[in-house]
């Protein structure tokens, strides 16, 4: 079967966590007999189609954004060639152009639609973007919420409970390299212990202000890895403080993450907003047995940490609960192995990337076994 992925970017423009979500379902549905294909938008791209992992990833020339949202004439002609050769088509929401294509191509295959997250910082705009997201998604023919947390919990997905199913979003523990004697080395000399760690792309909704407000209450080092638009103003406000335990990593390589999971004594994910719809980090962290923190924002963080059990879940925006649950995996060092054992349970049972693709695969003989 050939299944066409469409989204606003991907890889080699980027590769976020929409993106890394694309390339694990084609990559664990391969072995189910799935082919698959993605064509996004690149403002330049240097092909139009590059291999990338076992699969095509297809470019269509950027026009112009509006509101975070891209736009191309290009795309609409690429996508009618694509979809014709495809036997399904898989589309990533939210991207509201994409309706656009989609009911202009009239393609006639059967369509899903994975439901990443609710339109959250461009609300303003909902009202007038609203009947066409409705009638896309009623046209759709499956609708895949990553999280039983996340399907209850949004607005949208609540009229379309009857027609949604829930496939959380899997990582494959092979993909990540083991780290060598010198990254392990390289850890120990660039961060003192304890320490939690926070590691993603530093933007608005994480939550990060607040672990930095937390800091000073804090009996370990508060170890920040990677970079993204709000790190000017996180560095300014430790500067600010006189913080001396938060160290800023910068990007670091896969090898050197996974030298930080290992030595952390857990994982610290603040995100307040509901733009954190899942969190793969967070899956990353379970992956590797460690104890987490997150907050409470209705969303997939919650299951993927489950309270009590794998973790601490945290009211969002609260920089003393924050703390607390931070000295709580510094003090009790057998807790926190508990829950990172339980966290690795849950992570083989619930969070493969070959139970994953398993789903999908399933799902998409249905869809393509449906009547004319």
């Amino acid at each position: 079967m050939k299944v066409l992925h469409f989204f606003k970017t991907y890889w080699p423009d980027t590769f976020g966590g929409v993106e890394r979500t694309i390339h694990a379902i084609a990559q664990s549905t391969a072995s189910y007999g799935i082919e698959s294909e993605v064509l996004s938008l690149s403002r330049a791209p240097t092909e139009n189609t590059q291999r990338f992992d076992g699969h095509m990833a297809h470019k269509a020339q950027l026009d112009f954004e509006l509101a975070s949202t891209g736009f191309s004439l290009e795309v609409f002609r690429r996508f009618n060639e694509l979809a014709g050769k495809a036997d399904l088509i898989h589309y990533h929401f939210p991207w509201p152009f994409m309706d656009m294509v989609h009911f202009h191509s009239r393609h006639r295959k059967p369509s899903v639609v994975t439901y990443h997250s609710d339109i959250v910082k461009q609300r303003l705009l909902l009202p007038f973007y609203r009947p066409l997201m409705l009638r896309f998604l009623q046209d759709v023919d499956a609708i895949v919420a990553t999280s039983p947390n996340y399907l209850k919990s949004s607005p949208v997905l609540k009229g379309f409970e009857a027609r949604s199913t829930v496939i959380p979003i899997g990582i494959d523990e092979n993909a990540y390299p083991v780290p060598t004697e010198a990254d392990n080395n390289w850890c120990r000399l660039a961060v003192a212990e304890p320490f939690v760690l926070f590691v993603g792309v530093l933007r608005y909704y994480k939550g990060l202000d607040v672990l930095i407000q937390a800091a000073n209450q804090v009996r370990c080092k508060i170890v920040i890895a990677g970079s993204g638009p709000i790190e000017p103003q996180l560095k300014l406000q430790a500067a600010k403080l006189r913080l001396d335990n938060v160290i800023f990593l910068g990007e670091v390589t896969e090898q050197r993450k996974m030298a930080l999971l290992h030595a952390s004594r857990g994982f610290v994910f603040p995100s307040n907003q509901r733009s954190e719809a899942y969190g793969l980090s967070l899956v990353e962290a379970a992956m590797c047995a460690k104890a987490m923190i997150s907050c409470e924002i209705g969303t997939g963080t919650t299951y993927v940490n489950e309270p009590g059990a794998t973790g601490l879940v945290v009211p969002p925006s609260d920089p003393a609960r924050l703390a607390e649950g931070i000295n709580r995996l510094v003090d009790s060092p057998e807790e926190a192995e508990r829950w990172g054992r339980a966290a690795r349970d849950r992570y083989t049972n619930l969070f493969t990337a070959d139970r994953m693709g398993k789903a999908y695969a399933s799902l998409y003989s249905r869809l393509d076994t449906r009547p004319a």
